[in-house]
């Protein structure tokens, strides 16, 4: 027997009539403004993860800091989406949807408007952090979210759609702030968002009802502590490894010592919520790993993350270092392969729930490897048309494997672990994404000191390529998976 959950007027989730076969394909009203809602918030969040990296140069001027010091407004973004992200399992079972929800957005928003007004760099610094609070929490409740009210015949369609807010985002983010800072000052990279900050704010604090119930869980203080030098550690030492400093080639000493402590923090923290998981206390309940798929997806997540981040780096460093196109210029030139991850993500979503992760991941890991194994050949003379439809290529691969990765990992999971199952992934992503960039910008950093811009380009997608292979294996494993969720688990 079959039941399809869906929040009444009051917030209270209710099994509404769905015993014959045909009900996993309905979604009440309610349901699709939610999740909508929670999908428009969930892009604007993530496309200011990225708006920021062009404007970096501008504000180095006018706050008069050096480039160390400048560099901090992105580190310090993904340091507190590191730490944050591995809370939200808790967070979100202790609070309700309405609460979390204007939690993340009212930081969001909050820290927006401050870093529109920010007199100096130390205030808007404050104001990346505050943000990074509200956007660490949005994209695992948003997944929690359609795990507990999408019928499990159409997650896929909606999962989809979910790649629209992860890729297409931060693809846009270089091309929006170049067109900003082309006519205005970088403070309208913050009052452009804001009014659709306030207006998501508005529209969830009106519509969004609660779904499911919050449950009374305790937080351990000493997990919550944990996760600072642990996800922080590693996250800062990689991307200190990738940044450079000072000019130096090689990772310094403080990124060594930070990866260390991060290594040594990490493990501690997994033994912690190992014997917390006796209690049923975890801050992170790691039993999802017990489920194959799920683990399969989580590094399958780990090396297409790798893959993008350095492609997200390394190109506009190819087009803007080699090539001399300005920032306008490298924004537009990445922005088809965005859209075209995005518009293609609903259409993947629709495909696998028809015929499964095996066939789509296969493809998208395949043609992963071709088009960075293409990017590294690139040379000071090949032409940009053939860089866009490399790039086009490359998204087209990565919307391939997000899409099936998502959510064959997430479906297998018990409803008590969802939460806990989406935190794992976003954390995941996180320290994937700073462990490509810092991997392929060291590459690129050493091989062109000794050899030049193009050696390096070439040696770091050509590490890429390597890496990228380990995606053909993983996406191979892929089997579809029967749901534990609300169409299966309902008793």
């Amino acid at each position: 027997m079959s039941t399809e959950v869906s929040p009444n007027a009051s917030g209270q989730s209710v099994h509404t009539k769905g015993t014959t076969p045909a009900a996993p394909e309905k979604m009440s009203r309610e349901s699709v403004t939610i999740i909508s809602t929670l999908l428009v918030a969930t892009f604007v969040v993530i496309l200011n993860e990225t708006i920021m990296n062009v404007a970096l140069q501008r504000l180095m001027v006018d706050l008069q800091v050096d480039a160390p010091t400048v560099q901090w407004l992105s580190t310090g973004f993904m340091l507190t989406m590191a730490v944050v992200i591995p809370t939200t399992g808790f967070i979100l079972q202790s609070l309700s949807t309405r609460a979390v929800f204007m939690l993340a957005m009212g930081l969001f928003a909050g820290g927006t408007a401050l870093a529109a007004v920010a007199p100096g760099f130390e205030l808007l610094l404050l104001a990346r952090i505050i943000q990074a609070g509200g956007t660490a929490i949005m994209l695992p409740l948003l997944m929690t979210t359609i795990l507990t009210l999408v019928p499990l015949a159409r997650r896929g369609a909606v999962m989809g759609n979910v790649s629209i807010a992860i890729s297409v985002a931060p693809a846009m983010g270089p091309t929006v702030s170049g067109l900003i800072l082309e006519h205005f000052t970088w403070r309208f990279m913050f009052v452009f968002v804001l009014p659709v900050a306030l207006a998501a704010l508005a529209i969830g604090a009106k519509y969004l009802t609660n779904i499911g119930q919050a449950e009374k869980t305790r937080l351990d203080f000493l997990s919550v502590i944990l996760t600072v030098p642990a996800f922080g550690g590693l996250v800062y030492g990689l991307s200190q490894i990738g940044g450079g400093h000072g000019g130096q080639a090689g990772p310094g000493t403080t990124a060594i010592a930070a990866l260390v402590v991060g290594v040594a923090s990490l493990a501690v923290f997994v033994l912690r919520q190992v014997r917390l998981q006796k209690a049923e206390a975890p801050l992170l309940d790691l039993r999802a790993f017990n489920f194959r798929m799920f683990t399969v997806s989580v590094l399958l997540m780990v090396v297409a993350m790798m893959a993008l981040f350095g492609g997200v780096i390394l190109l506009p460093l190819y087009l803007q270092e080699v090539r001399g196109l300005g920032s306008l210029e490298t924004g537009l030139a990445l922005l088809p392969g965005g859209l075209a991850m995005g518009l293609l993500g609903p259409v993947i979503g629709r495909l696998f729930d028809k015929v499964g992760p095996l066939p789509l991941t296969v493809s998208g890991s395949v043609l992963m490897v071709l088009s960075l194994w293409q990017f590294s050949m690139l040379d000071a003379g090949t032409a940009v048309a053939w860089i866009v439809t490399l790039h086009v290529g490359l998204s087209f691969g990565l919307a391939l494997l997000f899409t099936p990765a998502f959510t064959t990992g997430l479906n297998p999971l018990p409803p008590h672990l969802y939460s806990h199952g989406s935190a794992i992934m976003s954390t995941t992503q996180q320290v994937a994404g700073a462990a490509g960039t810092a991997l392929l910008v060291s590459i690129f950093a050493v091989v062109s000191a000794a050899s030049g811009l193009v050696a390096g380009m070439s040696a770091a997608f050509l590490t890429a390529t390597v890496i990228s292979l380990a995606a053909v294996v993983l996406s191979a494993m892929m089997r579809k998976t029967p749901g534990a969720g609300p169409a299966h688990a309902a008793h």
